[in-house]
C-alpha cells in the first residue's frame, strides 16, 4: 500500500491543486475524461518509442541517450499529450475559459504520468541498482512534475491558441514542452543540479502565468456576483 501510495498520490495532489484552484470548477466527468485519456496515450507511447527508439539507434550514430532525449520520448509523448487537447479537449463545451487550458493540460499529462509511474516501479525490475520505492520517490520529485510542468505549458500556449490569437501558439504548444521534456531527459543521471534548476525555473514561471490567470478569474467571479445579487 506505501508504494501505491507513492506512484499514484503525487500525480493526484497536483492536479488537486489546480482542479481546486479553478474558482469555476470543471465538472468531476470532464476531469476524469481526460485523466484517463492522458493514462491510455501511454500504451501508444510505450510501443512507438520502443520502436523509434530501435530505429535511431541502429541507424544512426547518435547516442542512445540522446535519442531517448530529443527523438522519440520528447516528441512522442508530447505530441499525443497535444493531440487529446487538439481534437478531444478543444471540442469540449467545458473547455469555454482561459484557465481550463492549463487546467486540462495538465490533466492530461498526469495522467500519462501516473501509468508511466506504474511502469517504471512495477514493470521494471531494477535488480541491485535501485528498490520500486526508491523509483517511486525519486519520480515524485522528478519526472512527475516535469510531466506536469509540460502539461502547464502546454496548456498555457493551447489556451492563447484558443481564446487570444492563433498564430504560432499553436507550434509554441507543442515546441515549448518538447524543449522541456528533452533537456529533461538529457539531464536526467547526469547532472541533477540542472535537472532540478530547470523544473525549479520552469515551476517559477509556470505558477505565475497561472496565477495572473487565477487573478483574472477572480474579478470575472465578483463582477458575476454584483450581477446576480
Amino acid at each position: 500500500m506505501p508504494l501505491l501510495l507513492v506512484t499514484v498520490l503525487p500525480s493526484l495532489l497536483i492536479l488537486a491543486f489546480f482542479v481546486f484552484s479553478d474558482k469555476f470548477k470543471e465538472p468531476k466527468q470532464s476531469i476524469i475524461k481526460v485523466f484517463i485519456y492522458g493514462i491510455l496515450i501511454t500504451i501508444p507511447a510505450y510501443f512507438l518509442n520502443t520502436a523509434f527508439g530501435d530505429y535511431f539507434y541502429y541507424r544512426t550514430q547518435v547516442s542512445e541517450h540522446l535519442i531517448g532525449s530529443f527523438l522519440t520520448a520528447a516528441p512522442l509523448e508530447e505530441g499525443l499529450k497535444f493531440l487529446v487537447l487538439y481534437f478531444l479537449v478543444y471540442k469540449m463545451k467545458d473547455f469555454n475559459e482561459p484557465i481550463d487550458g492549463i487546467v486540462y493540460g495538465v490533466c492530461v499529462s498526469l495522467g500519462f504520468a501516473t501509468l508511466e509511474n506504474f511502469y517504471y516501479v512495477y514493470a521494471i525490475d531494477w535488480g541491485s541498482y535501485s528498490t520500486p520505492m526508491s523509483i517511486a520517490y525519486l519520480r515524485a520529485f522528478s519526472a512527475v512534475p516535469m510531466h506536469a510542468l509540460a502539461g502547464c505549458i502546454m496548456g498555457y500556449f493551447f489556451m492563447k491558441y484558443s481564446f487570444v490569437s492563433r498564430k504560432d501558439n499553436l507550434f509554441f504548444c507543442f515546441f515549448v514542452p518538447f524543449l522541456l521534456h528533452g533537456f529533461y531527459n538529457l539531464f536526467a543521471g547526469i547532472n541533477s543540479f540542472a535537472l532540478y534548476g530547470l523544473l525549479i525555473i520552469g515551476w517559477i514561471i509556470a505558477l505565475k502565468l497561472f496565477s495572473n490567470l487565477i487573478k483574472i478569474q477572480k474579478t470575472k467571479k465578483k463582477e458575476y456576483e454584483k450581477k446576480i445579487n
